[in-house]
């Protein structure tokens, strides 16, 4: 019999990817007090600065091309899905290499019934609920401090975690396979902040340059935070929601797709 199928038998299908994901929850109770500022007293502040500190100098010259709205509805939905990305990166960078380098927490899993696929898979469900708690934290503080136009804000929650899946699933997938943490450094300098910078987040797009801007409408962050936007204003159009959705989920599948992948030659023996 195949090993694959010897490790599975027993087991209704995903059982084991619960159990490996059941795994980092037990780590988190350990470790969550670490988490306190970057998961709810970070995104507060950060919030708190941009839209009451640097939306007052903003909206002293207009509101025009946000839209008509203050700066701080125009920024709150885009730091709700830049914070998905950020969380979707921390969490898919360093905790996965450092599973196979430091910890070693997937190696011991490879001594269990559980097949590379539903190590991916269980590690990949706790980024996804990391993201949706950080997510939700943001869209709470948003609607406290008056920056929602919409009761559709509801669904800019799920929105915000589709984008940060779509980040986290591609990310773990090749953090797997890395073979010195150097490369991180790269991935946060050269890929996150320009993500930040020049995808809508802090300024509309029709400020950047005409030959910039079909780079910038490619990202994956531009999609999220179009999306977040418009609910978070009540301006979501089907086809544009579909267009996002679309990307996004896209993406998020062929991170899932690829993990399956560069797991099982990770660390298939």
């Amino acid at each position: 019999m195949a090993p694959a199928v010897v490790a599975r038998a027993g087991f209704p299908p995903f059982s084991l990817s619960i159990r490996a994901f059941q795994c980092w929850l037990t780590v988190y109770r350990r470790i969550w007090r670490s988490s306190i500022w970057s998961s709810v007293l970070g995104p507060l502040f950060y919030l708190g600065a941009m839209g009451f500190g640097l939306g007052t100098l903003v909206d002293r010259h207009g509101t025009a091309s946000l839209g008509g709205v203050s700066y701080l509805a125009f920024v709150a939905p885009a730091i709700l899905a830049s914070g998905a990305m950020n969380t979707a990166m921390g969490e898919a960078s360093y905790p996965v290499f450092g599973s196979v380098k430091w910890n070693k927490i997937y190696i011991a899993a490879q001594a269990s019934p559980l097949r590379p696929d539903d190590i991916f898979r269980g590690h990949l469900m706790f980024m996804t609920m990391r993201i949706a708690m950080n997510t939700a934290l943001v869209t709470v503080y948003m609607w406290a401090f008056g920056a929602v136009r919409s009761a559709w804000v509801v669904l800019a929650w799920p929105a915000a975690t589709l984008t940060g899946l779509a980040f986290a699933a591609p990310i773990a997938a090749w953090a797997v396979v890395v073979k010195t943490e150097n490369n991180f450094a790269y991935l946060f300098r050269f890929g996150m902040m320009p993500l930040m910078l020049f995808s809508g987040t802090f300024f509309p797009l029709s400020q950047l340059p005409g030959w910039l801007r079909p780079l910038a409408y490619a990202t994956p962050l531009w999609h999220g935070v179009a999306l977040c936007r418009a609910f978070s204003l009540g301006r979501a159009g089907l086809p544009g929601t579909l267009g996002h959705v679309a990307y996004l989920t896209a993406l998020a599948a062929a991170g899932v797709w690829a993990g399956a992948r560069t797991y099982r030659r990770r660390l298939y023996v």
